[in-house]
Parts: structure tokens; C-alpha cells; sequence
């Protein structure tokens, strides 16, 4: 398990225009990275949805936000462009970040037991480290929780 104040794993994933995204990359400024299941489940479009809303608070507040899930660029596109998002959407096909970050896990639905993504948002401060995680999230208001830390680190 990922603590906070540790080095945030890097990855490196296509985003949904093909273009490669690498974390530590991205070093000056704060990202928010979230995982998600599914490319248009009701969960996880409300959301892209509600990160997409506040989008430019974020950007202000000097954050990026990256979405990532197990569905390739293609599903992310035909995603955004369904809904107007506006984030960056990361195709992770072969779970390696989401295993890197403990969230590619054993779910059960209806008895039935598979592997899937646990919904989790990281937030990763301008130097790389892993300043606070949300785990089993729950949608609602979660994009503002998310947004009101972001603001701590820069405020």
C-alpha cells in the first residue's frame, strides 16, 4: 500500500488522442490522478463529469487533472466527445499503474468475485510525492473534496 508523503509511482500511458502522458513529466505542478472503472458507467461519468466542471479551478489552483481506466484511447475518445469532458483521459489496457497504485483489486458484485478497478484519487504535490489519497471513493462531492485540497498545497 502507497503512503502518503512517498514517491508517487510513475507511469507512462497513452492518452485518448494516442499522445503519451509520463508522470514525472510533469513535475512543477500538482496532479490529480483518479482512477476509475469504467468509460461511460453511471459512476464514472458523473465523475469525469464533476472533475470536467471544475477543470479550470483546478488549473488555477495549478493542478492537472489525468483520468485513467483499463479502456483504450478509442472508448476515451468516443467518452469525452459524448459528454464535452475536458480532462485528459489515460488508457490503462495493461493495469500496470493501476496495480502500481494498489487500486487493480478483487471486487465482488451480486456473490460473484472478479478484478477491477477500486475508484481512487491521488494527489501528487510539484516535486512527485503523494501528498493525499482517496480510497473507495464515493462520486458525490468527491471533485470538490479533491479540488479544496489541491487549493491547500498552493494556498
Amino acid at each position: 500500500m502507497m503512503a502518503d508523503g512517498k514517491k508517487a509511482p510513475d507511469f507512462k500511458l497513452p492518452d485518448e488522442t494516442g499522445n503519451v502522458v509520463q508522470l514525472s513529466k510533469l513535475k512543477g505542478r500538482s496532479v490529480v490522478v483518479y482512477f476509475y472503472p469504467k468509460d461511460d458507467s453511471s459512476g464514472c461519468t458523473q465523475e469525469a463529469k464533476d472533475f470536467s466542471c471544475l477543470a479550470e479551478e483546478f488549473a488555477g489552483a495549478g493542478a492537472e487533472i489525468l483520468g485513467i481506466s483499463p479502456d483504450g484511447a478509442l472508448s476515451h475518445q468516443k467518452f469525452k466527445s459524448k459528454y464535452g469532458l475536458s480532462l485528459r483521459l489515460l488508457a490503462d489496457e495493461k493495469k500496470e499503474a493501476a496495480e502500481a497504485y494498489g487500486v487493480w483489486v478483487e471486487k465482488s458484485m451480486y456473490g460473484r468475485k472478479y478484478m477491477g478497478v477500486e475508484r481512487s484519487t491521488f494527489l501528487v504535490d510539484s516535486s512527485g510525492k503523494l501528498v493525499k489519497s482517496w480510497r473507495k471513493v464515493k462520486v458525490p462531492g468527491h471533485a470538490e473534496e479533491v479540488l479544496a485540497a489541491v487549493r491547500s498545497l498552493s494556498g
